[in-house]
């Protein structure tokens, strides 16, 4: 079964953030892909901010990236670029961490003015850590996704429809990987 990371950048639980982490999660499960989540607002913040190794949830978190075969980043934008908090997650990643994995971007902000967070503020981090098939990704407008009284998430029509081509085009790399292994940049065969 493939394995797929989600690095989840909200310091917040509560964040719409995860509105469309959730959409894409349920669909890359009912799939079949193995989802592993790492999120920032989950793992022990002592731990992230100094950076502690030996911390068995940051070891599991490193762990969970290592095995996947696909790494969707997701983060709010605040100030024009990703959060702090994932940040520290990207910086506890091994120099080559993202090498030979497909990267999905997933960004949510509050103005569509920051659309180029993705590629001028992510982008470099992700090809610094060996990352060379990053594919286009979502940016997300916050009144694109709406809290429930009751829990969850409401997500427009017009966002459901970029996610899913989001999703569409992650599986096809994924399958195009799958058939022809020797393609992965960075990794023997």
């Amino acid at each position: 079964m493939t394995k797929i990371a989600f690095i989840a950048g909200s310091p917040t639980q509560g964040s719409r953030l995860f509105g469309l982490t959730q959409y894409l999660e349920d669909r890359l499960v009912i799939a079949g892909y193995e989802i592993e989540f790492v999120s920032a607002a989950d793992l022990p913040a002592e731990d992230l901010l100094r950076a502690d190794f030996n911390s068995p949830a940051i070891k599991q978190a490193i762990a969970a990236v290592e095995g996947a075969a696909a790494v969707i980043i997701a983060s709010p934008v605040y100030k024009a670029s990703y959060s702090g908090a994932l940040k520290t997650i990207l910086d506890l990643l091994p120099q080559k961490g993202l090498q030979g994995k497909v990267v999905l971007p997933l960004f949510i902000g509050g103005t569509i003015a920051h659309l180029l967070a993705v590629d001028y503020a992510l982008k470099p981090v992700v090809s610094a850590l060996g990352g060379t098939n990053i594919l286009s990704g979502v940016f997300a407008v916050d009144q694109w996704v709406t809290r429930l009284e009751l829990g969850g998430y409401d997500i427009t029509e017009q966002l459901r429809g970029r996610l899913d081509d989001a999703l569409n085009e992650l599986q096809a790399e994924l399958a195009r990987y799958s058939a022809a292994p020797a393609e992965r940049p960075g990794q023997v065969v």
